[in-house]
């Protein structure tokens, strides 16, 4: 939730997610009715909450000052407290950015947020209140990304989490992402390590020479695997992104494979505890289509799972799916004859591609404009 969720609304109901939209509604309202504030600190504003009648209202995660908690639910609002005992803040209104999920890595990856809350995880069993707190997590992060997708273009990339940096495939995944960068495309990826990364820094190098892009990929080939020194491994990522510029693209990792670290190159991370969740999400978002890497299992099922919702579509509510690699996808993995069949007849039909080279593949999402299937979740 950002400082006013803009989307239509049901009745009178206002979404808050900062200290400044509060702020501004408290201005000119008498009630809080309708109001959902969600991880707002609002410890300093005492007088506000002593004026604002609380009927109707809905916390989630505030930050009160004394004595305000009981005030309000006398007066009929609902406060949820956060939920205690967990490494995280269940009411999230935002996506992560990078530096959230290593922050105190200094102290050794274990000491790290996103290493932490995956070592809860593995521990939480059936607890009723932290199989509520991971679900309210997940909802606030869908409810944020929701918000985040509104007005782009995003295109899914897809493929092996194994690759090192020191690979040919490692660069084609790179310089597929900045090519989809430059035309315009927000590129999306699981958030992890190997292709995954490799797409997230060639749209954050969007502004780089193709020259440039494959320099920092030299630079991270140093350090060609998280395997041995995770902390070695994001800090060679942090220095590189710190230099090859900001351009906008998604990671959507999980703490289902938490032993992956997530890379630094997302400049935001919707970060799910349900993996089947996350795997749904990363392809609905992608209204400008997804172009799929050579891969393992859970590329080809990424495949399928895509077609199957293309297959169904409606013309024009179709998007582009990319096959990268012909000999892999027609031979090691013969996915394509498969896709086809599935495809045929269909009017999606003709927004499947096989194809050889990264150019070819950012020239097939290029030509698609998103119409019916509009992003969102």
């Amino acid at each position: 939730m950002h400082d006013l969720d803009e989307r239509p609304q049901h009745g009178r109901r206002i979404d808050i997610g900062s200290l400044e939209a509060f702020d501004r509604f408290a201005a000119q309202a008498g009630s809080m009715r309708g109001w959902r504030i969600q991880d707002v600190d609002l410890r300093e504003r005492a007088a506000e909450l002593e004026r604002l009648d609380g009927s109707g209202a809905l916390l989630l995660g505030a930050d009160l000052p004394a004595g305000a908690k009981e005030r309000l639910v006398g007066q009929g609002a609902l406060v949820f407290d956060d939920v205690p005992e967990v490494p995280f803040n269940a009411y999230r209104s935002t996506l992560y950015a990078p530096d959230d999920l290593v922050a105190g890595i200094d102290d050794g990856y274990p000491s790290s947020f996103d290493a932490r809350v995956y070592a809860w995880s593995r521990t939480r069993h059936h607890d009723i209140a932290h199989t509520l707190a991971a679900a309210l997590h997940d909802h606030s992060i869908d409810d944020a990304l929701t918000e985040w997708v509104q007005g782009k273009v995003i295109v899914g990339i897809m493929g092996g989490h194994a690759l090192r940096r020191d690979s040919p495939e490692y660069r084609q995944a790179a310089h597929l992402a900045h090519g989809l960068a430059r035309a315009g495309r927000v590129v999306a990826t699981g958030g992890g390590p190997g292709a995954m990364e490799a797409g997230n820094l060639g749209a954050r190098a969007v502004r780089c020479s193709s020259d440039e892009l494959d320099a920092a990929i030299d630079e991270l080939a140093a350090v060609p695997s998280f395997h041995g020194s995770i902390p070695e491994w994001i800090d060679s990522a942090r220095r590189v992104a710190a230099r090859v510029g900001d351009g906008v693209s998604l990671g959507i990792p999980t703490w289902h494979y938490g032993h992956e670290p997530p890379n630094s190159f997302a400049t935001s991370i919707a970060k799910y505890f349900q993996n089947s969740v996350r795997e749904d999400i990363l392809l609905r978002v992608a209204n400008g289509g997804v172009v799929v890497l050579p891969g393992g299992g859970g590329t080809v099922q990424e495949i399928f799972q895509d077609a199957c919702e293309n297959s169904y579509a409606e013309d024009g509510a179709w998007a582009p799916l990319v096959l990268l690699g012909t000999r892999f996808w027609t031979e090691t993995l013969p996915a394509w004859p498969l896709l086809q069949a599935v495809m045929r007849d269909r009017p999606g039909a003709v927004g499947i591609a096989c194809v050889e080279t990264p150019a070819d593949a950012v020239a097939a999402i290029a030509a698609f404009e998103p119409g019916a299937r509009a992003s969102g979740l």
